[in-house]
This record gives structure tokens, sequence and C-alpha cells, in this order.
């Protein structure tokens, strides 16, 4: 069906949802707003520049090699796995506004949104920003 199919590391996009939601709940537990700005920025750059992707790069330069987790290629998408990652970063970016104009409420509500799609995928491998990713590629 899809002809733009690469072999991707599964475990490199796990180790990059882990960084997604340690990061902003620990920016949660500890009311700490620059987390959740700096994993928008390392999601939008990422995206932007894949070798700038830094939880990946984190995970092919230290993680992989030291034997902390194996790789799991698999033929996948790699389109739909950048708008997940781009939708990611575009919500937390608009969190981190909420924060900083002081809307809390709006703010940690939307990095908790994040942290639940991001643990949804590391946890049960549901991506929800690559089903949207297929439901508006279907239009």
């Amino acid at each position: 069906m899809d002809t733009d199919k690469l072999l991707l590391d599964r475990s490199a996009l796990r180790f990059n949802q882990l960084g997604i939601v340690t990061f902003s709940l620990i920016g949660f537990i500890f009311d700490q707003p620059l987390l959740p700005a700096f994993v928008s920025a390392a999601l939008l750059v990422g995206t932007l520049d894949p070798r700038l992707a830094l939880f990946k790069q984190i995970y092919h330069r230290l993680v992989k090699p030291l034997g902390l987790l194996k790789p799991d290629p698999v033929q996948d998408v790699r389109a739909s796995h950048e708008f997940a990652q781009l939708l990611g970063g575009a919500v937390l970016l608009v969190a981190t506004i909420f924060l900083w104009l002081d809307r809390p409420a709006i703010g940690w509500a939307l990095t908790w949104v994040v942290i639940l799609l991001a643990a949804a995928n590391l946890f049960f491998g549901f991506c929800a920003g690559c089903f949207f990713y297929y439901q508006l590629r279907k239009l």
C-alpha cells in the first residue's frame, strides 16, 4: 500500500517517547515549565532536521552502543512518525506559552495530553499522531 516505507528502528522511537514522557512528567511534578519547553524544542528541531533529534541521537550514540537497548528494525513510514513528533512538539509549545502566561491549568493539561499519548505509544505501540497522519492522508 505505502511505497515510502523504510527500515526504522522501533527502539529509537521508543527511547524518543521515553524522553518525552520523562522530561514532561518531571516538569509537571516540579512545576518547571522549562522542561516542556525543552521537550518541545527538541521535538520541533528534530522534526526539521532528523540529525538533530536529541532523544534519537542519545539512543544512537550512547544507549545502543552500550547495549542498553537492542535495535528493533521494522518497515514503516517515517513521515507518520515525523508528523507525530511535529504534533507533539507543537502541543508542548502551546502548553509552554500558556504556562508562561500564568495559565497553568491549560498548560499542564496540554502537557498531560502529550505525556499520555507518548506513553500510549511507548507502552502499547499506539501512535495517535501516526493514526491522525493516516486519517489526513486518506483525505
